[in-house]
């Protein structure tokens, strides 16, 4: 669908084939996206280096999918594939009127469409997981009270598919910690974290009125509570990535705004992931961590050295060095901390790391 290639073409600012007729995307394209962060934006030119290194967003546009997927319908095995291998999902819902842009079932329906996205979606985990169950039945046969960890994964996945069944998908259900580890690695296509992008006409997105918005706020408040809903014009950002030069007084003409830097925000934290700064006037460079990791493990990132031979890691605030404008000074004000291996790095620590390794370290 248009709106859904056009999206994905502001998202990944690259040219990405838009035609107008079904499955014109058939094979995925990927692009890097920068986070956008002010806190970056400042230390670059705080420190002036030559060297500026973001936290970057990894996007991939998938053909659209049609009813009868699971099945091989459209190109569903295809779609289904490409998703499988992906950590979250930016769910398009088209809600412009437009003559001239086809739709593959002849009329716009947002929440049809969404149903038949993840009615697809659950109907492939639930063939997946019947398919494997045998496997780890067996084990349980032959290990029996033994292996407590296949016995746990039995049950999670007969678990899972009779929510399944019940139209429920993996993530909006109940788990243990324990169900949630033997699920995990079966990457069930419904247990990954989901973005609602609702593509509005420019004329409605910047008068903020559709339909279909009060419409669709109700479903997903039913269907999917808590799940972000971020409304946007794939024809306004497109026109913004196309006259970059002029996007600024057209936006301040129009009294509107771009929602790009929201979706990539929001789309990297439906990850799970967040980044922590080193600074210098060599180089400010984000590096991306997931939540709850600890300074050795983040310091892993920068180098396994780092990791291996890991003493402390000297870190203070971002908002600190703002206000005291040097390390020094920051140093001096008593906010220059010492930390340890049980330290959790926090989004936005400014780091440096303290390590030894040996030469017989290193060859290990």
């Amino acid at each position: 669908m248009w709106g859904k290639v056009h999206s994905s073409t502001f998202l990944c600012k690259q040219s990405i084939p838009a035609d107008n007729f079904p499955f014109c995307t058939i094979n995925p394209n990927e692009s890097r996206v920068e986070v956008p962060d002010a806190r970056f934006d400042w230390l670059c030119d705080h420190f002036a280096p030559p060297s500026k290194v973001p936290a970057f967003l990894q996007v991939v546009d998938i053909a659209g999918l049609v009813r009868g997927a699971s099945e091989g319908e459209g190109l569903g095995n295809a779609f289904l594939s490409h998703i499988s291998s992906c950590d979250a999902i930016f769910s398009m819902m088209r809600i412009f009127e437009d003559p001239d842009v086809s739709h593959v079932d002849g009329d716009v329906d947002p929440i049809r469409d969404t149903e038949t996205i993840f009615h697809e979606l659950r109907l492939k985990d639930i063939e997946y997981l019947t398919n494997n169950l045998d496997k780890v039945q067996k084990i349980v046969t032959r290990m029996g009270d033994k292996d407590k960890a296949a016995i746990c994964e039995l049950e999670a996945m007969k678990k899972a598919i009779e929510h399944l069944e019940d139209g429920k998908d993996i993530r909006k259900c109940t788990w243990t910690n324990k169900e949630i580890d033997a699920l995990n690695k079966h990457l069930l296509l419904t247990s990954k974290p989901v973005i609602y992008l609702v593509n509005m006409g420019e004329k409605d997105f910047i008068r903020k009125k559709n339909k279909w918005l009060l419409k669709i706020k109700q479903y997903l408040d039913e269907k999917d509570p808590g799940a972000a809903m971020i409304p946007f014009s794939g024809a306004l950002e497109q026109q913004l990535l196309d006259d970059p030069d002029n996007a600024k007084t057209y936006l301040e003409e129009n009294k509107t705004q771009s929602s790009l830097c929201k979706i990539i925000v929001t789309g990297f934290k439906a990850l799970g992931l967040q980044y922590f700064f080193t600074v210098g006037t060599d180089e400010v460079r984000a590096w991306t961590i997931q939540k709850h990791t600890k300074a050795p493990q983040a310091a892993g990132k920068i180098h396994s050295d780092m990791e291996r031979g890991f003493i402390k890691a000297e870190v203070y605030k971002y908002d600190d060095l703002v206000e005291q404008k040097s390390e020094g000074a920051v140093k001096s004000a008593g906010k220059y901390r010492m930390e340890g291996k049980n330290y959790e790095v926090l989004d936005g620590d400014i780091i440096n790391i303290k390590f030894n390794v040996t030469e017989e370290g290193k060859k290990k």
